[in-house]
């Protein structure tokens, strides 16, 4: 009797429980939204409260008048020298420069001076805006400076420092309770804030034209002496510079000395005497055929020229004469004449040539001996030039240090303290009306602080508030179907709500009667009871009327009262609760004498019998799962109201004789973990839970959709209290 068809079980418990897609698909801000809706008189009250609370609040509060002076902070390096700067040179562009120059504006020190310059810790004006005549008179020996230091705490309280993004313009705002006031005292914060740093640069000026003139004396001395160490190592070591140059570090190079100069032009000759006396060498060694000097002479190239001549005449003449002819043997005589000539011109040229030779040789051997002793003398002033560079560095040290420091004490001479970073732009106006309280403002704030808390006193309650509120909620809370919601009743005569079906009571239960019709392939389960989590949930009358719903469709249908421990069948019949299922299931067999027929059409009754001893060991045999077996056999449903399940064995033991159960859940009533273990232990006996009905929906529940649908005054009373079907919906 407790297995639905395959599909229908996966219907009946296969719902998604909270961590399934149903939890996605809940919408969290649609629900607070009906939470709202159904504590709108608590929200309203609170931001009413609140409303209230800052009125009185904001008509109680002292006009307050706030003035602004707007100054101008330029970025500025105050470096004291280029080599020991008190910033960096990127100082005056970075953020840490105005984060000073705000904190300077919000010191103490400032605050004092505003407070001395204006004398306010006397001035009438001041003490009475800030009701400070008792604070001053009460001390009979106070001191000015007691009054000063009370004066700067207001001062620092009062005072705000307002930078204008992106820009160097700074407005400093002044709220004091007297409109002028708040006026004088902007203004005198710029210009006390103007005159500190005067001041400061004033004071840094003094200590660096102090700090310069010491350095500048003991730079000076050691720059002389630096130079007299230089000039009287190079008089000693003979070191001559002909051209110095400064490099890119201020350093002083020595180009060239004498003794370098001296050896460059000296092997310049050296090298013209090597090449003239290579070249006379040549000469020599080239012979006649080759030798220079000879094929350049002018004389002996026009003897030569003569002799060819003659030579050629002597050869045609030989062709015609012997040689013994007379003018033959004259031109003979010519040619030999000739010869004699050349060879004594060749032989003057070649005699000069070994005199040039000898000449460049000995030239040669001059110079290169003093070159040779040029460079040892070099070689030795290299190494004293190492010593003679460490002098010129220490010179050229001293002498930037002394330029740096002399060029920063010229221009703080003429820069003085006459220049100043801070400009005053915009001095305070008086202002006009109030700054503070804002009545509009504080009343909005006032709301959304309102708004705020009810949201967390919403949100509070309902965490607190655990019960079923919601009936589409059991899907997502137990994994329960829904199978309907039955409003609240009052004072309605029962038959006539179930039997009128144009009533919406009677439509709930035959909403409830449809959705299971859809639970298994042969519509509404043929056996099913109906149990609860605790007492007076509903579930006698949710019986009672599907019962009636049933037998009113034409269907045979039997209601056994199974709580034993309190029937309730009977009293709702107006009838006395007699012989019933406690005499079957001690061992009574005949059933017919324990049902009876009511005045509904096609509803049989079993009353719940004499109280037994021990409910619980009459359910659990086999008695039990017999009478539903036989009832089936006569009747088309057998509906059973069950006792709850917490706290009693009763409903998990007659869950195991039907086909399923139907929990009856009463809204705004029982905790949700209570509700889930009475679901536990149903679920451990295998039954199929069908689903669940929630009950007693009223005007709480009308911020879910439920109140308007079923909001036409009924109410459910006491399950035990109900006389007759005349009675009182339980």
């Amino acid at each position: 009797m407790n297995q639905l068809p395959e599909n229908q079980a996966f219907v009946a418990e296969g719902v998604p429980n909270r961590q399934g897609g149903s939890w996605l698909r809940f919408d969290l801000v649609e629900h607070y939204w009906r939470e709202a809706k159904r504590r709108k008189w608590l929200i309203a009250a609170i931001m009413t409260a609140f409303f209230v609370l800052a009125l009185i609040l904001t008509l109680l509060m002292t006009p307050q008048y706030t003035a602004s002076t707007r100054i101008e902070i330029s970025r500025d390096q105050e470096n004291v020298t280029n080599v020991q700067g008190l910033e960096s040179e990127d100082a005056g562009n970075s953020l840490e420069f105005y984060q000073t120059q705000y904190s300077l504006l919000e010191a103490r020190s400032l605050a004092t001076r505003v407070a001395r310059t204006l004398n306010l810790a006397s001035d009438a004006t001041f003490i009475e805006a800030y009701d400070l005549g008792d604070s001053f008179g009460d001390t009979v020996d106070s001191s000015i400076d007691d009054r000063i230091e009370t004066v700067t705490d207001i001062l620092q309280r009062d005072m705000e420092v307002d930078p204008i993004r992106g820009s160097s313009l700074v407005d400093v705002t002044y709220t004091s309770p007297d409109a002028a006031l708040s006026a004088k005292i902007a203004d005198t914060f710029a210009a006390q804030f103007t005159e500190a740093t005067l001041d400061r640069r004033f004071g840094s000026t003094k200590d660096a034209r102090d700090f310069l003139e010491d350095q500048l004396a003991t730079l000076r001395e050691r720059l002389e002496k630096s130079e007299r160490d230089l000039v009287n190592y190079a008089a000693d070591k003979r070191i001559i510079e002909l051209s110095t140059s400064e490099g890119s570090d201020g350093a002083t190079r020595t180009e060239q000395t004498l003794a370098g100069a001296d050896l460059e032009a000296l092997n310049s000759q050296l090298a013209d005497a090597t090449g003239a006396r290579i070249a006379a060498e040549s000469e020599l060694r080239a012979g006649a055929g080759a030798n220079a000097n000879l094929l350049g002479n002018s004389a002996i190239n026009g003897l030569r020229q003569q002799r060819a001549a003659l030579a050629s005449e002597y050869a045609r003449m030989l062709q015609k004469f012997e040689p013994g002819y007379p003018a033959a043997q004259a031109i003979k005589a010519q040619l030999d004449a000739l010869d004699r000539s050349i060879s004594a011109e060749e032989a003057r040229v070649n005699s000069g040539t070994q005199r040039e030779f000898r000449q460049a040789a000995a030239r040669e051997r001059e110079l290169r001996q003093r070159v040779e002793a040029l460079k040892g003398d070099l070689i030795s002033q290299r190494r004293d030039s190492i010593q003679y560079t460490i002098y010129q560095r220490e010179v050229d040290t001293n002498r930037e240090l002394y330029d740096a420091l002399l060029q920063r004490y010229k221009e703080i001479g003429v820069a003085g303290v006459g220049s100043n970073n801070i400009a005053i732009v915009d001095r305070a106006e008086i202002p006009g009306g109030p700054s503070s309280p804002n009545l509009i403002l504080n009343l909005l704030l006032s709301l959304v602080a309102g708004g705020l808390v009810s949201a967390l006193v919403v949100v509070g309650l309902n965490l607190a508030d655990q019960s079923v509120r919601d009936p589409q909620d059991v899907d997502r809370l137990f994994g329960l179907p829904l199978l309907g919601s039955i409003p609240t009743t009052t004072g309605a005569v029962l038959a006539e709500e179930i039997q009128d079906r144009k009533t919406e009571f009677s439509e709930a239960y035959l909403s409830v009667k449809t959705s299971l019709s859809f639970l298994t392939d042969h519509g509404v389960p043929r056996a099913f009871m109906l149990t609860s989590t605790g007492p007076n949930e509903g579930k006698s009358i949710s019986s009672l009327a599907l019962a009636q719903i049933l037998g009113r469709s034409g269907k045979r249908t039997i209601l056994v009262d199974a709580d034993m421990r309190n029937p309730s069948v009977a009293g709702l019949f107006d009838e006395k609760n007699g012989a019933g299922l406690s005499n079957y299931l001690s061992g009574q067999s005949n059933i017919a004498e324990l049902v009876l027929d009511s005045e509904l059409p096609n509803l049989a009754i079993m009353h719940a019998g004499p109280q037994p001893p021990n409910a619980a060991e009459l359910l659990s045999g086999q008695r039990m799962t017999e009478l539903v077996r036989e009832l089936l056999g006569t009747y088309d449903h057998v509906v059973i109201d069950s006792p709850p399940v917490l706290g009693l064995a009763d409903a998990p033991l007659l869950s195991t004789s039907v086909e399923g159960v139907i929990l009856a859940i009463e809204a705004n009533r029982y905790k949700l973990r209570t509700i889930e273990n009475s679901i536990r232990r149903l679920r451990h006996t295998k039954t199929p839970l069908l689903g669940a009905i929630v009950t007693k929906v009223d005007q709480r529940n009308s911020a879910y959709g439920y109140g308007t649908d079923y909001g036409y005054g009924y109410s459910y009373g006491s399950e035990a209290d109900e006389p007759s079907p005349a009675g009182r919906m339980s």
